[in-house]
This record gives C-alpha cells, sequence and structure tokens, in this order.
C-alpha cells in the first residue's frame, strides 16, 4: 500500500477558525482538491455558513470563500496508509505540524475536528495542549457521506456554532 500525503493547509491573514480533517479520501487526493466527493456535505455546509447560498463551482473560489470568511483548512495527518477512503483504514500515520501552525495563526480563536476521528488522531499525535490557551476546541459530525447517522439538516445544526467566529 502507497503512503498518501495530505495537501498543503489552506490560510489566510486574520484566519479566525481552523478546521482540521484526517487525510483527503481517494477522490479527493485523484483530484488534488479538499473535500472532493461530490456526495461530501464539507462544500454545502461552508456555503451556507458564510451566506455565500451556494457553493461555488470552481475549485479556487470555494477556497477563497473559505479565506473571506476568516476559515483556515488542514488535516492532522501529513501521510499514511489507508485503503480505500474510511478514516477507520488509516494506518502508519504521520502528522502535520500543527502546533507550528497555530503559533503562525495567533487569530485562530476555535480548532474545529470534522468528526471524530480527526480528535482522535489529533490528541493520540499531538496532544490538545498544542492547541494553546483561550482557543475553543469543537467536534463536529463528520460532513462525510460516511456518517449516515446524521442528516444534512443535523450537520448542518451542529456546524452551525461556527457562525460566532464569522
Amino acid at each position: 500500500m502507497e503512503i498518501l500525503r495530505s495537501f498543503a493547509p489552506v490560510t489566510a491573514p486574520g484566519s479566525r477558525i481552523l478546521i482540521l480533517g484526517t487525510m483527503p479520501g481517494a477522490m479527493s487526493l485523484e483530484k488534488q482538491q479538499y473535500y472532493g466527493f461530490p456526495h461530501n456535505a464539507f462544500w454545502r455546509i461552508m456555503a451556507s455558513l458564510t451566506g455565500q447560498g451556494t457553493v461555488p463551482e470552481r475549485y479556487e473560489e470555494r477556497l477563497e470563500m473559505l479565506r473571506r470568511a476568516g476559515i483556515a483548512l488542514w488535516d492532522v495527518c501529513h501521510s499514511c496508509r489507508r485503503e480505500g477512503s474510511l478514516d477507520s483504514r488509516i494506518t502508519d500515520e504521520a502528522p502535520n505540524d500543527i502546533a507550528g501552525l497555530l503559533a503562525a495563526y495567533p487569530s485562530i480563536r476555535a480548532v474545529v475536528f470534522n468528526g471524530g476521528p480527526a480528535h482522535r488522531l489529533f490528541k493520540k499525535h499531538i496532544g490538545l495542549q498544542a492547541i494553546g490557551e483561550g482557543r475553543e476546541v469543537l467536534v463536529m459530525p463528520s460532513t462525510s457521506p460516511a456518517n449516515a447517522s446524521y442528516s444534512y439538516e443535523r450537520k448542518l445544526a451542529a456546524w452551525s456554532e461556527l457562525k460566532k467566529w464569522l
């Protein structure tokens, strides 16, 4: 099984929220786009929360929507092995330098995990102390379609907690 590598972080000066996933899925890696699987609710939720309404067609416009809203985006894993796209299949993971990113962006007030697996991997490899004082930590329901126990409406309602930093 080959080693998979995550993408560079999406950031902007003054970012207030950092959203952390685990590792891009197979289709996202193929497209070289965060949340590239069309059935993942991430972009729909972000468009709703930022007031954009509809999801921009072009990927660069999607990233710009996040930057304008003060949302940074990255993954806990720098690299790993994984067959398919399920987080439960991640092995041999190595973390990204999230502590370094947080130090470079002191304006980040909330660290948001896109699902429990991202939170667990962060605690295992980095530790919550790396987030620092004065930042809120939130674990949101995964936007993945594999998280079928949550409807889109329930996911959006949970993620709406981010509005206080937007």
